[in-house]
């Protein structure tokens, strides 16, 4: 079965090239886009100099907009699986034979590289947040996850077809809820570690990493009581 990687990229000139590079070099035989998401920089040109796959948006659409991008490019070239992959050099490509083989044992809709299954989660405000979210899947769904806000996750067809139709799917925890409860999706874990953004900024500073976690916990539930 094929597997796309999907890369969402915003300003990360400093680190798409090694990215893509590190990737085809550890995954022989990979498939990827990237998605440019209206980048200021010059990600784009960059991508074009090295014949990268590439989708080039216009504008800015959020990282919503730009993985969702990915998925309707994934279903309309008939993969059977889709990886979010960073763009930012902080996942590991070596983890993705590992996430595909775990979603052929257990028959899973969705494999979460999870960093929190062997070790505890560190104390900070944002991993506070992501306990708090943990909780809330839990007591709503009946799964537990341990890294929620894992951006590094493989989706298998199913899901790849529902990204590809519908707008209001996100690659957020609400989404990862919805499709537990509304849709009877079963989702697992397996561990990955994950490194240090080495060029760049994260859009997390802590401030918004507080807003991220209300906004996600108030979309869980909102998701899970209005939407179908």
């Amino acid at each position: 079965m094929s597997t796309l990687v999907i890369i969402p990229a915003y300003n990360e000139e400093e680190s798409i090239v090694s990215t893509v590079q590190e990737l085809i070099g550890k995954v022989p035989g990979v498939q990827y886009v990237v998605v440019n998401d209206g980048s200021l920089d010059s990600t784009a040109e960059l991508c074009k100099m090295h014949n990268f796959n590439l989708i080039d948006l216009p504008v800015n659409l959020g990282l919503t907009g730009a993985f969702q991008t990915g998925m309707k490019y994934a279903y309309q070239h008939g993969f059977e699986r889709a990886i979010q992959f960073d763009a930012d050099g902080q996942h590991d490509p070596r983890f993705i034979p590992i996430l595909e083989r775990r979603m052929q044992e257990s028959n899973a809709d969705i494999v979460i590289g999870s960093r929190f299954i062997g070790c505890k989660k560190p104390h900070s405000l944002r991993m506070l947040g992501s306990n708090l979210i943990s909780t809330l899947i839990h007591a709503t769904t009946g799964t537990a996850i341990n890294d929620p806000t894992s951006g590094m996750r493989l989706y298998n067809k199913s899901v790849i077809e529902l990204f590809s139709k519908r707008s209001d799917l996100t690659p957020e925890p609400e989404t990862i809820a919805f499709l537990i409860k509304r849709r009877g999706m079963r989702v697992v874990e397996e561990q990955v570690t994950m490194r240090e953004r080495t060029t760049g900024e994260s859009y997390l500073t802590p401030s918004k990493a507080v807003i991220y976690m209300a906004n996600a916990c108030s979309s869980i539930l909102f998701s899970l009581w209005f939407r179908r």
